[in-house]
């Protein structure tokens, strides 16, 4: 059950965010930005996590899961460090994601050979 749960979470958030893109005027760069940001207030509010433990994957892989990611290593940071972890958590939480995203990335530009649009 806990792919099936996976599964139509992040379907309905990706569906959500697809409508917005199709209804609104806003950017895809500003939509991504406005999740983010939405995932670190539902963190912060404490309501994201309880939605986490539910829908597993399909809630932490989106991005609403990467500003959640970002709360907690902030959160985190503050408790150990004071007023800098403001400025250390994010990086800290999120560096590995990051790392991987842009490893594969490479690797992946290196084995499909991409070409510039026209």
């Amino acid at each position: 059950m806990d792919y099936v749960n996976a599964f139509w979470v992040g379907g309905l958030i990706c569906a959500l965010v697809q409508i917005l893109m199709e209804k609104t005027k806003l950017m895809p760069g500003r939509i991504m930005v406005m999740l983010v940001c939405t995932g670190v207030i539902l963190g912060a509010l404490q309501i994201y996590q309880p939605f986490v433990e539910f829908a597993g994957a399909g809630a932490s892989v989106p991005l609403l899961g990467f500003g959640n990611v970002l709360w907690k290593g902030v959160k985190e940071a503050v408790d150990k460090n004071g007023f800098l972890g403001v400025f250390m958590g994010g990086f800290t939480a999120s560096a590995v994601g990051i790392a991987a995203a842009l490893i594969f990335g490479y690797l992946a530009s290196l084995i499909f050979q991409p070409k510039m649009k026209k």
